[in-house]
């Protein structure tokens, strides 16, 4: 039997957490969203800059069906995909809905399968980043190095009733936001800085791609120019 101990950083107690109180529009849809980082949920707790609470799980995956995007066999394009599905974008140029269309039918993967989906977090950074890769202003090279550079989190987001069903609440814990609002400021500032610094030393985009690229070659997730740029 393996047990994750999962994070939830809020501004209230959950003690069982509820799958019809989810939010559709978030990253993977509805679910609840934690961490297996502890002092990230600390900073989550408090992101409105208020006081909070860490709500910790027992959580055991035995006979749970996983979707790992971080594992390597999947691309951020699929984590793109996955969030024109399901979040709201500002899509105000006919490329940007051609690309919106594109992705999430050559991309996007199918959810219900799966209790559990494990990724990237689209924090406001994050999530502008993907916008503009939609609008064409964004090379995909500095889209992928951007997700790698950024820090910002990795979260864990039970999917299914059975999920939920293999929750155990453990303990909360209060978290004093003059302690962690200000650190969770601090790391998108250095995750913004970081990314401001490595393009400034790479600005050549001669052998990049762009989403209208990937439109009018029609190329598929496994086409060996994204591969190679996802690969460097």
């Amino acid at each position: 039997m393996e047990i994750w101990r999962l994070f939830h950083g809020t501004d209230h107690i959950i003690e069982v957490p509820d799958i019809r109180l989810g939010n559709i529009h978030n990253d993977y849809g509805k679910g609840f969203y934690c961490t297996l980082d502890e002092e990230m949920a600390r900073e989550w707790a408090c992101k409105k800059n208020t006081d909070g609470f860490v709500n910790s799980y027992d959580f055991n995956i035995e006979g749970l069906q996983i979707l790992n995007l971080m594992d390597g066999r999947h691309t951020i394009l699929q984590w793109i995909a996955l969030l024109l599905q399901y979040r709201t974008f500002r899509l105000d140029s006919e490329i940007a809905l051609d690309a919106r269309n594109y992705i999430i039918k050559h991309y996007a993967m199918d959810l219900n399968p799966y209790d559990v989906a494990v990724g990237y977090r689209a924090d406001d950074s994050y999530f502008q980043y993907a916008e503009s890769f939609v609008s064409n202003t964004l090379p995909l090279r500095t889209l992928n190095l951007a997700l790698r550079l950024g820090n910002l989190g990795e979260q864990t987001v039970i999917l299914s009733q059975k999920g939920f069903e293999h929750l155990r609440f453990a303990e909360a814990s209060p978290v004093d936001k003059n302690q962690y609002y200000p650190k969770f400021i601090d790391r998108d500032s250095r995750a913004r800085d970081t990314w401001r610094r490595e393009m400034k030393q790479s600005r050549s985009y001669r052998d990049d791609l762009f989403v209208m690229d990937i439109l009018r070659e029609e190329m598929e997730d496994d086409d060996p120019r994204i591969q190679r740029i996802l690969s460097e």
